[in-house]
């Protein structure tokens, strides 16, 4: 049998491996099947062709357009994921395990492209917050805009996940717009090559924007500057090794680590045996034990329970684990596949070996497997307090150590022993369990998951690091952070803040600021199209006269009688009102009349207001008008897309009595409808 030769990418053509490439095994089997590394990869000309090729060609886009081409891709990798699901047997994954690694790599881009579309501007800038004002009278403001780094994003992956680790920094990285180069682990890589391939045949990627090194990266950190962003998922010995380069020092290179974790997972007292949390704590025990074989960076490493519970606990646990069928990936009997290899397994049995005098077994290998495969191995350490082993060594397979707790202060002392994680998780049906937790915990946890009856059916799982949320955690767990939405694509870009005008601002980010340059239209601006409409496009209304009737007629058909519009000597009594006001909804309904044209044409919808702010009450006989302006334009479609109009209402002594942004959904086109 011909072993496959897992070739990089570099500079737009594959690079097969040397001649001391290294031998990579099934990880079932440990039958050979495939070759990498020691390839004739110039790492000069990997960045010079992200630098120079890949940047410029993303920065040239917008972000919506760089979402689209997200979209497409993980399109693409869905309607290909089988192939992928077929080679990664190999790495000792079941096809369960592969709904984790591939179909999760794909939804994480899925997520990266939606909210690239609905919260990121069609724009080259992205606003960080809203505008700074700077001077008294509003004529110099401050603005934070981020804009994409100009160097290359070096993506440096695990081996437990090769489809989902590589997408989680590629899919931020692209949507920001900077190019990645991507580097798996070496014991999986050829099942990352096979989807860098299948990116790559899409078509959709501009030349430069992804390439990939089989192997290693020579003296590649070295060549690296401050705009140029390294991420590290792995070892915390590894990760110590590539933060204290040298040059990635001197030159201020951005470094992202995520690294060990003894993570923990908390039954809360009220989560006896009977009750729902109970069983749900066992399910969620023995899933993250078992899933990947527990190579997870988020796998459950220390099981906490009340000492009123332990027994029980630990008896479902060694029940529900002696059912795991334990085999090759693909027999569909399998619930647990392999280690990675031989050499992992053996690190973990050592690791094993070494917590051995704080724990006794309660579940563990009753026969030597071959390969890396390993049965669930459940320990229990009685004496949490005098332990050390088990709150500092991290055994990276199916391996998981009870212990008891005597109150949850004493269990959140425990979680934190681990000096920094990833994750937690405390089941528990009581909401004060879950605040105490939560404010003990915090500091020391990336994230904290919490889960009873009312969320299981739902729940994402103690060890699943969504997108939206980010990833990552402090000390031990390497001080980094991935995903968490658009918080992911800031790690790529350079925030800068901008001063002056507000009309160089909205020239700068794109939309309308107050102060700005407005301009009239050729036409009133609700019969001109969402393409034709220009930012700082304004409408001035004439007046409408509020009286007392409009206000007595309003009351009377909305219900609305509160004493400040109905009563005169009341409201004179309240500190905020002269005497009886307007509803302020109602001059809400009034700016509404005075702007909008009534004729079919291309606005289509009302779809929302923000930032709805009341600033002067308005008595009766009050005379207001309305300024209506363009202030930002977002595609949503093809048909159309939303305007966001900035509105100000002011009385005829010029005050300002209500603003709002007034959002709408407009027809495309040409000038007019």
């Amino acid at each position: 049998m011909s072993l496959q030769r897992v070739e990089s990418f570099a500079a737009g053509r594959w690079i097969g491996p040397g001649a001391d490439a290294r031998t990579i095994a099934d990880a079932a089997t440990g039958a050979p099947i495939a070759l990498a590394g020691d390839g004739a990869v110039d790492v000069q000309t990997l960045l010079d062709h992200a630098r120079d090729v890949g940047g410029p060609a993303l920065r040239e886009m917008t972000f919506h357009d760089r979402a689209r081409i997200l979209k497409a891709l993980a399109q693409h990798l869905t309607a290909h994921k089988d192939a992928l699901y077929e080679v990664s047997y190999a790495t000792g994954a079941t096809r369960k395990d592969h709904v984790f690694d591939i179909d999760g790599g794909i939804g994480t881009t899925f997520v990266f492209a939606s909210k690239g579309r609905r919260e990121m501007p069609d724009q080259k800038v992205y606003l960080d917050g809203g505008p700074e004002q700077l001077s008294r009278d509003g004529s110099f403001i401050g603005q934070h805009v981020c804009v994409p780094l100009r160097g290359a994003a070096i993506q440096i992956n695990a081996y437990n996940f090769p489809v989902w680790g590589m997408l989680e920094k590629f899919a931020p990285a692209f949507l920001a717009g900077m190019p990645s180069i991507v580097k798996p682990a070496t014991a999986t890589c050829y099942v990352t090559e096979s989807a860098v391939r299948i990116m790559l045949d899409s078509g959709l990627l501009p030349e430069g924007t992804l390439q990939m090194v089989a192997g290693g990266l020579g003296d590649m950190l070295d060549r690296l500057g401050p705009q140029d962003v390294v991420g590290f998922t792995g070892s915390a010995a590894t990760a110590a090794k590539l933060r204290g380069n040298r040059n990635l020092l001197d030159r201020g290179v951005r470094f992202t680590a995520e690294q060990d974790s003894l993570n923990a997972s908390i039954l809360g007292p009220d989560a006896v045996p009977g009750t729902p949390e109970f069983d749900l704590f066992v399910t969620e025990a023995v899933r993250e034990m078992t899933t990947k074989a527990g190579q997870k960076c988020t796998a459950i490493r220390r099981i906490i329970a009340p000492e009123t519970q332990i027994d029980a606990l630990t008896e479902a646990l060694r029940a529900k684990l002696d059912r795991v069928i334990v085999g090759d990936p693909r027999d569909e009997a399998t619930r647990m596949g392999a280690l990675v290899s031989e050499e992992q397994k053996t690190d973990v049995l050592d690791c094993v070996a070494a917590l051995g005098g704080e724990t006794r077994r309660v579940t563990g290998p009753d026969e030597d497997r071959p390969g890396g495969l390993l049965a669930p191995i459940l320990l229990r350490c009685d004496d949490p307090d005098g332990a050390r082993a088990v709150h500092a060594r991290e055994a990276f397979g199916p391996v998981s150590t009870v212990m008891p707790c005597r109150d949850l202060d004493h269990a959140i002392a425990l979680a934190n022993r681990g000096q920094g994680s990833l994750v937690a998780s405390v089941i528990t049906h009581d909401p004060a369990v879950a605040r105490r937790a939560m404010l003990g915990m915090a500091a020391w946890h990336g994230r904290i998951y919490f889960n009873d009856r009312d969320s299981m059916d739902q729940s994402t799982g103690h060890g699943a690091p969504m997108p939206h949320m980010v990833h990552g955690g402090p000390g031990r767990a390497g001080g980094g952070e991935e995903l968490g939405g658009i918080r992911g694509v800031m790690h790529f870009m350079q925030r800068t803040a901008v001063q002056g005008s507000p009309t160089h601002i909205a020239a700068i980010a794109g939309r309308h600021f107050a102060g700005a340059r407005t301009h009239d239209g050729p036409a009133h601006p609700f019969r001109r199209s969402f393409d034709a409409l220009e930012i700082g496009e304004t409408l001035e209304t004439g007046p409408r006269t509020v009286t007392s009737d409009d206000i007595a007629h309003f009351a009377a058909f909305t219900g609305d009688t509160f004493y400040a519009h109905m009563d005169d000597a009341a409201a004179a009594r309240n500190p905020f009102f002269p005497g009886r006001v307007a509803h302020g909804y109602l001059l809400l309904s009034f700016a509404a009349g005075l702007f909008v044209d009534p004729d079919e044409g291309p606005v289509l919808a009302n779809t929302g207001l923000d930032a709805l702010r009341f600033q002067k009450p308005v008595v009766p006989g009050t005379a207001i008008r309305v300024t209506l302006t363009v202030k930002a334009k977002t595609p949503r479609t093809d048909d159309y897309g939303e305007v966001r109009w900035d509105v100000t209402v002011t009385d005829d002594a010029g005050d300002t009595v209500a603003t709002y942004d007034l959002l709408t959904m407009v027809a495309r086109g040409g000038a007019t409808a």
